[in-house]
């Protein structure tokens, strides 16, 4: 019997995934990370509360597989959060769940599965593996609103190899259907939206709390030079942010702060300290910049690649041309601009369903 450890969450989807690996015939071996200290930070935790650990373990009775708590705190410490403080220091716009999945999920916890004599480590993500002409495929979920592939990116040959993806090919309302079917205690349960270590949502208080010597204050200015204001740290700011910027204009309006239109954070210039703002058009950029490039076939394009790019987990494809650089950067050319490219964020790269690769962003 084929034996697969199925990371479980306290939600639903990594539920009905066990669940369904089980009435495949599998020996299904739940695991769950704790990767945040609730009891050091009860209102600062979502992914491992003491909840979520007891509905994991009431799921696993249910389908009667043994459950395991493991304790990755100090690694999720080392390359997600640190990294993520790090790169709001250098005026980036992290996405931790990208680290998560590269550093965390599929490194630490597919090397325990494998070391426990399993085949597979199977995860409740919504997107789908397929083996054809000698290699490994990853393609979005075939839900719209759910998939999941964009997170996804970064893996490659290896890890494909030996994981499950069981929900790739249901919705999100039939996941919950079959959840109610089967009886299992988490039908119902709401997902959470937030950051397991930021569930408020906003994650400055967090950065002032523990990175407070990474807000060093700087002129505010607009994209002529001419300083406006004042702000308190790059870190407290994003491409593309509208609100909350009347105290570091003074409280002026944008008219008398040179505009008639609104203003909007359109750079972060981490050498000078400067908080860069602009009208909407200043947003707009036909290319970028891909550092850290990954490719899931394992090996980038040769020459010039056609695709459709998302700049972000929720944006639309747009259609775009890949071209290696010397350096081993990529540059992703747009056939119409797009709006509030993000240095720090992830760009993925499809053709129709199948997912290429990606990196994080780099405006030059």
């Amino acid at each position: 019997m084929t034996r697969v450890v199925v990371a479980l969450s306290g939600g639903v989807d990594s539920a009905v995934a066990a669940a369904l690996l089980v009435e495949q015939g599998y020996e299904v071996v739940g695991i769950m990370m704790r990767l945040w200290s609730a009891s050091e930070r009860p209102l600062e935790n979502r992914c491992c509360s003491s909840e979520a650990v007891d509905d994991a373990r009431r799921v696993s009775q249910l389908l009667d597989i043994p459950f395991y708590l493991v304790n990755y705190e100090r690694e999720f410490r080392e390359r997600v959060v640190d990294y993520f403080l790090a790169e709001y220091g250098q005026g980036r716009t992290p996405n931790p769940c990208l680290a998560c999945n590269r550093h965390i999920k599929f490194d630490l916890l597919l090397k325990r599965a494998l070391s426990l004599d399993a085949e597979y480590l199977a995860t409740g993500h919504y997107c789908r593996v397929r083996y054809e002409a000698g290699r490994y495929h990853l393609l979005r979920g075939v839900d719209g609103l759910k998939d999941q592939s964009y997170m996804l990116h970064v893996l490659g040959q290896e890890q494909l190899a030996h994981v499950l993806f069981p929900l790739g090919d249901f919705t999100k309302e039939q996941v919950r259907a079959l959840a109610a079917e089967r009886g299992l205690p988490v039908a119902e349960k709401a997902e959470s939206q937030d950051l397991c270590f930021v569930p408020t949502g906003d994650y400055r208080p967090f950065l002032r709390a523990s990175r407070p010597e990474a807000l060093v204050p700087g002129a505010v200015v607009d994209v002529t030079g001419r300083e406006l204001g004042r702000h308190e740290g790059l870190a407290l700011y994003t491409i593309g942010q509208r609100h909350g910027l009347g105290s570091v204009t003074g409280g002026q309006r944008p008219a008398e702060a040179g505009s008639a239109d609104p203003l909007y954070v359109v750079g972060l210039d981490h050498v000078h300290n400067t908080v860069i703002l602009g009208q909407g058009d200043a947003l707009l950029r036909d290319h970028l910049i891909v550092r850290e490039p990954t490719f899931v076939a394992g090996h980038p394009p040769v020459g010039r690649m056609r695709v459709s790019a998302k700049v972000r987990y929720r944006s639309p494809d747009t259609p775009a041309t890949v071209s290696m650089l010397q350096d081993g950067r990529v540059l992703v050319t747009f056939d119409q601009p797009q709006r509030a490219i993000t240095p720090g964020q992830a760009v993925v790269f499809y053709q129709g369903d199948e997912v290429l690769g990606g990196g994080l962003i780099a405006l030059e």
